[in-house]
């Protein structure tokens, strides 16, 4: 177990590597585009995993500080989709990736926000708090959302990304609580391998979508990853700002920005697959990459910083 949780660490600390690594290689064997069939299992497995982690206490904070949760999730579901929107027109893409590229500024923040909070010296339990409850949210906010937003570059069923975002998301988060409350001594057993699992499956799900994309990268990949640069950065500068003028402190402006600016990128690409083309999928894919970069330099900027401004 002692060596499993060393692999666990390492692939934690080397993630953003990893995952660069891992699309490279899937550009040039094409055969791995296979795994983009198995994205919603994947995602589902990451958020087993996010629930056997999850306590009664980690929602202490809804009832200790709600209005930094209420602030935190509301900044979620309004700057991250508007400002994907204003990319989106300001790229003039097509619309396939526009749709990508709104999902994910639509669905929650990602689970590997936590740490770089953690990394960061912000508020962890306000990150985790505001983490589950945008994850619990997303199957009612991220499919009404997408209905406002995106119909009008293609149809959008918003009932049939409901029943999506409850079995890939809801149902398995679910499961991992009540697996915990149970079995909770094994479990405790098992923790640290979780970020193993967690990262096997993103890097299979990048994998598979850049493998099924490799033919229009070329084409429309640079631009995507300058999309992504100019959503993931503004998530974070204006989660902190608006955070900040709202007199919150600086440990919980920090995890309010990380919690808006970073998404779950995977949950994107599988909801882009599943509902519209695998193209659809390739925003997501290449979000990822850049949020694995971003979020580490972030997080060790306030790591080092001794006072904020």
């Amino acid at each position: 177990m002692r060596t499993l949780t060393n692999i666990s660490h390492w692939t934690g600390k080397y993630f953003a590597p990893l995952v660069i690594v891992a699309a490279v290689f899937a550009y040039f064997f094409t055969e791995l585009a296979v795994l983009s069939n198995a994205v919603n299992i994947l995602l589902g497995i990451v958020m087993f995993g996010m629930g056997l982690t999850l306590k009664a206490t980690d929602f202490s904070m809804i009832f200790k500080k709600p209005a930094h949760v209420i602030i935190g999730v509301l900044l979620q579901f309004t700057v991250m989709p508007l400002l994907a929107l204003l990319i989106v027109w300001l790229f003039g893409f097509p619309p396939e990736i526009a749709i990508g590229i709104i999902l994910l500024g639509s669905v929650p923040g990602g689970t590997a926000s936590n740490v770089m909070v953690y990394l960061a010296k912000g508020d962890v339990p306000l990150s985790v708090t505001m983490t589950t409850l945008s994850t619990l949210l997303a199957p009612v906010a991220t499919p009404l959302i997408m209905y406002g937003l995106a119909n009008n570059w293609l149809p959008v069923d918003p009932f049939d990304l409901f029943l999506s975002i409850t079995h890939i998301v809801l149902i398995p988060i679910i499961l991992g609580v009540i697996f915990n409350s149970f079995f909770s001594r094994g479990v405790q057993k098992v923790t640290a391998a979780l970020p193993l699992v967690s990262v096997t499956a993103i890097i299979l799900i990048v994998m598979g979508v850049v493998a099924a994309n490799a033919e229009q990268i070329i084409e429309v990949g640079l631009p995507i990853f300058a999309a992504a640069f100019l959503h993931n950065c503004g998530g974070y500068l204006l989660g902190y700002w608006i955070a900040k003028l709202l007199k919150v402190d600086p440990a919980q402006c920090r995890a309010v920005s990380i919690e808006v600016g970073m998404q779950n990128s995977g949950l994107a690409s599988g909801l882009g697959a599943a509902h519209f083309s695998p193209l659809t999928a390739l925003p997501g894919a290449i979000f990822s990459v850049w949020h694995n970069i971003s979020g580490p330099i972030l997080a060790n900027y306030w790591n080092r910083k001794n006072s904020d401004h």
